[in-house]
Order: C-alpha cells, then structure tokens, then sequence
C-alpha cells in the first residue's frame, strides 16, 4: 500500500454528496476520502491501487467510481505526460458544487492596480516566439507549466504565423497567453478545466467591448491587461469558497488576492 499518501486531514462529504441518490454509498464514502487527501497539495494523486487496498476492491471498480463522480461533475481529473506524452500523474481535483452552473461570465467591475504593462507583455511575448531564451523573471521556475498551459489553449505562435495576424489578434495573443501564465503563477491554473479556448477568447471580446463602452467615464479601465486577467481569475474562482481541498497556504493567498478585486458584475 501507498503509505505516503495516507492523511490525517479531515473529510468532508457535502449533502449534495451524501444524498445523491446517483452515487452508490462507496462512491460517497470514497469522495470524502479523496477531499482529505487533497488538502496537501490542492489535489488528490493516490493511485486505483491505493484507494482499491483501501476499500478492499478492484482497481477497475475505482476506476468506474472516479469516472461516475467525474461524470456528474463532482470530480476533475487531469492527466499528466511527460515529453514522450507517457503518464506519469493523474491529479484529482474536488469542484466544490457541481451543480450551480451559468453560462454569463462574471466581469471584474473595476481593477485597483495596474501592475501589467506592455513591457511585461512584451518580454513574455518575445519569449514565446523564442526571440529570447530565459522566461521573464517573474515566471521563474515556472516555464514548463507555464508552456504546458499555453499548448493546450494554442497560444503559443511563430513569427511566420505573426506576419499574417492582424495587430489587434497580435495584442489579444499577448494578453491572453500572459493571463495564462499568471493562473500559473497565481496557482489557479488547475481551474482552467472551467473554460475552452473559444470561451476565454469571448470573455477577452467582452472585456474589450466593457472597456469601450467605459471609455471616458467614472469607470474607465486604465490597464486592460490587468482587468481581463482580472475577469478570467474571476471566472474560474466563481462559485469557489475557500474550500477544505485547498492547502491552507493556498488559502491564505487566495484570501489576500481577492481582497484587492471586485467581482461584482458590471
């Protein structure tokens, strides 16, 4: 048996868990296990193995109750590969409330800070066209996650494709991979399940159509960059309290941050 995974955090089943009359009690039983064991790292990583000892079962039938919960959106499972794209993780991920769902996206109404400019947005940028060869300071030690999450939502572009891009998708290439990277940097990265690309890419289109309709008003934007990063962090925290899966560390941070954002809705 895995011992290093075992934990003496508490668990905790919610009652829309506890009376779900969809989950088998095993399955319920074994979702609390798996919030217990995502308080270290944010997220679970016990093996099929593991939890199979656990509950004196198969692997295959942990399998089919991870997919279950999966499937009605209590869980998020996130695979991870190597180079080769060989496994080497699979991270299991609480979502607090499967059931509160909304298709309009919360708009941050007003950032407090303008701490993105354009050679930030410039620095990262040429980094991501391989003009530069170190990633920009502030994302140190970050820059295989970082690239992983670019990858995924395409965003990462040559010069040769640059050439052909409008200076308006140019700038919305810039901003939205720079956003990316701060989910990284800001540890919320493992929420970005909640939005496709074509999603994220409309939340820009919005903030870029609130910032037009503010122009010259009480509420003008005075750094875009930082209102949609804003918005975005907004969006993925959305329905997300401080929650008993994320390390207490994390908590605090998140605390801090959200204190310095509005997420009241324009």
């Amino acid at each position: 048996m895995e011992s290093y995974v075992q934990s003496s955090y508490y668990a905790i089943i919610p009652a829309y868990i506890r009376y779900n009359k969809e989950l088998k009690f095993a399955e319920r039983l074994m979702y609390g296990e798996i919030t217990a064991l995502s308080n270290k790292e944010g997220y679970c990583f016990a093996s099929n193995r593991y939890l199979a000892d656990l509950y004196r079962v198969s692997q295959s039938t942990i399998s089919r109750w991870i997919s279950h919960l999966a499937e009605i959106g209590s869980l998020h499972i996130e695979i991870i590969r190597n180079d080769k794209k060989e496994i080497i993780e699979r991270r299991i991920y609480v979502v607090d409330n499967p059931y509160v769902q909304n298709s309009t996206y919360p708009i941050c109404k007003k950032s407090k800070d303008n701490i993105i400019n354009n050679n930030m947005l410039d620095s990262f940028f040429k980094f991501i066209i391989n003009k530069e060869k170190q990633i920009p300071k502030e994302f140190e030690n970050l820059e295989s996650q970082i690239l992983e999450v670019l990858e995924k939502y395409e965003m990462i572009f040559n010069e040769d494709i640059l050439k052909y891009m409008r200076p308006e998708n140019i700038e919305k290439v810039k901003i939205i991979g720079y956003s990316l990277a701060l989910t990284v940097k800001e540890n919320v990265s493992h929420l970005l399940y909640k939005m496709n690309r074509e999603q994220i890419i409309s939340l820009y289109d919005e903030c870029k159509l609130r910032e037009q309709e503010n122009k010259g008003t009480g509420n003008e934007i005075k750094s875009f960059t930082n209102y949609f990063y804003k918005s975005l962090k907004s969006q993925l925290l959305r329905g997300k309290s401080p929650s008993f899966f994320m390390p207490k560390s994390k908590l605090e941070e998140n605390k801090s941050s959200e204190e310095d954002e509005e997420g009241e809705e324009l």
